[in-house]
This record gives C-alpha cells, sequence and structure tokens, in this order.
C-alpha cells in the first residue's frame, strides 16, 4: 500500500506524518474519506502503521501525525515494542505523558482535521478520527474542537477519559456532534469501572449516538500487535468495530 511522508501543519509547527491510501494518487486517481489515526503514547511504529494501512485499504486516506512533534522527533521509541519493566522505558512514558495538555490537543486535533480535509486526496466535508490508550482523549477532544468537520469518533482502551479535573475529556460531550464510539479494556488502571459507569451516564445525557462496550478478557492495549497484551479476536472486534463506524458516517 502506498505510504506518503509528509510534513503535517500543527498548531505549534509542523509535524512529521505518513498518509495512506488504497492506491496511488495521481491526476485521474480518486479522493477517498478522510481519517486522522492517533497513534497510543509510544508514538508512530511500524505496529500501529499497518494498523493504520489496513484501515486505508478499506477505502480511506488516513493521516497519522506524530502527535509529540513539538518535544519530539521520530522514532518515538527505539523498534520494537517498549519493555514497561524497563526503568528507562517508563522514564521515557512519563516524559510522552506530560508532552501533550488538552488545549493542545484541541488546538493540534483541529490544525489536523483542517489539514486532511484540504489535501487533494480526500473528499467531503467531515472525517473520522480514531485513538488508542492514551490519545483516545486526543479523539475526543478533536471531535469536540472542531464538530463541524468530524463525523465519527472512536476510542479504544482510551485512559483517563474521565478524571476529576474541570477539564477532564469527558466534559467536552456537549460540543459534539460525531457518532462516538469507545472501546474500554478490563482491568484498567486508567479507565477502572467506575469511570466508564460515569462516562457512560454522561454519553446518556448527551443525547448523541454512540456506544460504549467492555472487550471481555482484553487489557489495556489489547488491539497492538506485538504488544504482550495482544488479544487477536478482541483486535479483530475493534476492526470490525471501527469500520462499521467509518462506513456509517462517511460513505
Amino acid at each position: 500500500m502506498p505510504e506518503h511522508k509528509l510534513a503535517v501543519a500543527g498548531a505549534d509547527g509542523p509535524a512529521e506524518g505518513f498518509l495512506y491510501m488504497p492506491e496511488e494518487s495521481g491526476a485521474s486517481a480518486k479522493a477517498w474519506p478522510g481519517v486522522l489515526y492517533f497513534t497510543d503514547v509510544w508514538g508512530i511504529r511500524a505496529a500501529n502503521q499497518a494498523m493504520a494501512q489496513r484501515v486505508a485499504a478499506q477505502g480511506y486516506a488516513v493521516l497519522m501525525p506524530n502527535i509529540f512533534y513539538r518535544t519530539d522527533l521520530l522514532p518515538i521509541m527505539p523498534p520494537g515494542e517498549p519493555d514497561t519493566s524497563d526503568p528507562a522505558t517508563l522514564r521515557r512514558l512519563s516524559h510522552l505523558l506530560a508532552a501533550l495538555n488538552a488545549q493542545q490537543m484541541r488546538r493540534d486535533g483541529a490544525a489536523y482535521a483542517q489539514f486532511l480535509l484540504a489535501l487533494p486526496q480526500v473528499e467531503g466535508s467531515k472525517i473520522g478520527v480514531v485513538g488508542y490508550c492514551f490519545s483516545g482523549q486526543f479523539a475526543l477532544r478533536t471531535a469536540a474542537s472542531v464538530p463541524e468537520m468530524v463525523a465519527a469518533a472512536a476510542s479504544f482502551h482510551g485512559g483517563h477519559l474521565v478524571t476529576e479535573g474541570q477539564d477532564s475529556p469527558h466534559t467536552e460531550l456537549p460540543k459534539v456532534t460525531a457518532e462516538l464510539y469507545f472501546g474500554h479494556a478490563v482491568e484498567d488502571q486508567s479507565m477502572p469501572p467506575a469511570a466508564i459507569a460515569k462516562l457512560d451516564d454522561a454519553l446518556k445525557g448527551w443525547g448523541g449516538a454512540y456506544q460504549s462496550e467492555i472487550y471481555e478478557g482484553a487489557r489495556h492495549g489489547w488491539s497492538v500487535p506485538g504488544r504482550p497484551v495482544y488479544n487477536p479476536a478482541q483486535s479483530e472486534r475493534h476492526f470490525a468495530k471501527l469500520f462499521d463506524l467509518l462506513a456509517r458516517n462517511l460513505k
């Protein structure tokens, strides 16, 4: 599948990024609905690039920006999946978790959406957004920041979607018009049962179209091949749910 490396317009400067499409762009090539793909906290690497390519194969132009462009150039991590038993990896994790705040997510999400919709390879006036782990809230904040540009947003094993802070991601719901999907992990310290219940209550009060599901037997990070918690069956389920969400709203 074609991979195009490009400089993506972030709110505070250019971000390295990749664009994936079902076929090469050219004078006679068709345009595709756009999807903004946010990686998990470990950043752009082979595993999630392959996942983005799989989304593109369904008939989308998929943009994957380096969400940590302010502080870190690619590669974010060494090749292979991170070893979270390594103290150096844990220090790196702390750095990355602190590298993006809520306001930066809002501003970057709007900038990325505008950039994607302006590409000649992209058709339509709205996009889909998907986030994983740390970036589940990024997808939600993007949908709230530019509701006129986002038709669908999904979060898989998203962490800290509900917090005690005034700027908790779930407080963004009143600004969202997109259809939303949340796929939760089990025994997830970043999104425990009480937080899932609070999110579900907020979703019911919001009144928009949504699904919020717990993936039984799937632990935080289950969707990404190579992770110790990778769950092939539940990863396939997550792809099916994502494809259905995008097809309903973008095609």
